[in-house]
């Protein structure tokens, strides 16, 4: 995979909002933000040719500062697209915090055994499949891959568009680990609730022990920036297994044309889930067993 330097700054896409809205509700101890991103500067940490956007930096006081704005104690780091299969930079942030981070990272089948059992000693719970942007691992690694990182506990998190999920579905029940779906299923809330993939996503939390992060209302909505269409959606997933619902912020927010302020995005969560206990299970106790993070007290 090549890599190129430091990128001429028109290509940038847009960076974060520096402040954030005051949080609508009691954020809970030991609080989740399960999906954010560091990014490196493109040179220590070159981004790679096939990248689908630039983003600007995002490095870790940055999404430190984002995190505790937010209200939450731990979070998840997922390897971004535009560094490929060097996690280097993502690991080095995780093994700086090895109580309150964990991370999702993106490797290929030539991965040794040995080295994903670093990045477990190093804090990575998960592997991200990546069929929307360039730099990402495609689907064809599924069956190998699964096998091997079932034996260290970990999970696959998948962007995708789940409009093309029902043909899929066949292939992730026969895994052997959990399936994880980033942004509700990075499908437009437009098609409606009874579109096949939304159905086959519910299905899936229901009865396969599949989850979805309740990230991204302003990649999947129409209604900047309030995102009231995102309700019903976010409403039935939880509904449906309230119990492998975790939110996530999808901070510095890479790839998109307006720029959204991470604490409305975490005050929708007052209204998809209104009750304190279900806010409890989504941001504590859910992220907590899925990143196998330390016991809450």
């Amino acid at each position: 995979m090549t890599t190129s330097t430091f990128p001429r700054s028109h290509d940038y896409c847009l960076g974060p909002l520096p402040d954030i809205a005051a949080a609508s509700f009691d954020m809970p101890p030991k609080a989740c933000d399960t999906h954010a991103h560091v990014i490196g500067d493109g040179v220590t940490h070159p981004y790679v040719d096939s990248r689908s956007y630039t983003p600007p930096p995002a490095p870790e006081e940055a999404y430190l500062a984002m995190l505790a704005s937010c209200g939450c104690e731990r979070g998840v780091l997922v390897q971004v697209s535009v560094h490929g299969t060097d996690n280097s930079y993502m690991l080095s942030v995780l093994q700086h915090h090895p109580d309150t981070l964990r991370g999702v990272a993106v490797v290929d089948e030539s991965i040794s055994d040995g080295e994903l059992q670093q990045m477990h000693r190093q804090g990575v719970r998960g592997i991200r499949f990546n069929v929307l942007f360039g730099g990402g691992v495609g689907l064809d690694s599924l069956e190998s891959l699964a096998p091997r990182i079932a034996e260290l506990g970990w999970h696959i998190q998948l962007l995708m568009d789940i409009r093309h999920l029902p043909e899929l579905a066949p292939r992730l029940r026969q895994l052997p680990v959990p399936c994880v779906f980033d942004h509700m299923g990075h499908m437009p809330v437009s098609e409606g609730i009874d579109h096949p993939g939304f159905q086959t996503l519910l299905h899936g939390v229901r009865e396969y022990g599949w989850w979805s992060k309740l990230s991204g209302a302003y990649r999947i909505s129409d209604q900047f920036d309030y995102y009231d269409d995102v309700t019903l959606w976010a409403q039935a997933l939880i509904a449906a297994a309230p119990d492998r619902m975790v939110w996530g912020s999808d901070w510095p927010h890479v790839a998109i044309d307006r720029m959204p302020d991470t604490g409305v995005l975490r005050n929708l969560l007052l209204k998809w889930a209104p009750s304190p206990e279900t806010r409890h299970r989504i941001l504590v106790e859910n992220p907590q067993r899925l990143y196998d993070f330390p016991p809450s007290n």
